[in-house]
């Protein structure tokens, strides 16, 4: 049986020896595996503008990227992968609204600069490493 002050000390080095564990594997994660797992060598001007125009037009207030968003208009994950730069350059550059499936998509009739920036954007985010998210679809059943 451990003394309360036994038990205190052991409570006090567990939390301390659980921080530093904590701390460690966080920089790890941080330093390490973010890095090599995004890609970062790749964010190139194009990239970052085309997050930019992304944000300025709240794509994200229908579609859902990298699990976040909204769920109203399809994931974009991996839509580079799915449908190809012509296809998304030709539905963001698109002077009348897109509605496929009875969901409408603003016409936000970018010029062709911008689209090539989104699509740099969606390309950048289809090769990140994600672990096999979003898990591709059992079409067999």
């Amino acid at each position: 049986m451990l003394s309360k002050q036994q038990a205190r000390t052991f409570f006090i080095g567990g939390t301390i020896l659980s921080f530093m564990v904590f701390l460690g594997l966080s920089w790890h994660t941080l330093s390490e595996e973010v890095p090599k797992k995004t890609h970062e060598e790749n964010l190139s001007e194009s990239v970052i503008r085309g997050k930019v125009i992304w944000e300025e037009n709240n794509c994200m207030g229908c579609h859902t990227i990298l699990g976040e968003g909204a769920y109203y208009a399809p994931e974009l994950t991996k839509a580079y992968n799915r449908k190809g730069e012509a296809y998304i350059k030709n539905v963001l550059m698109s002077k009348e609204p897109w509605a496929p499936r009875g969901r409408k998509m603003v016409a936000y009739a970018l010029s062709e600069e911008q689209a090539n920036d989104v699509v740099a954007y969606l390309k950048w985010i289809s090769e990140i490493d994600l672990n096999g998210f979003p898990p591709e679809p059992d079409l067999g059943k």
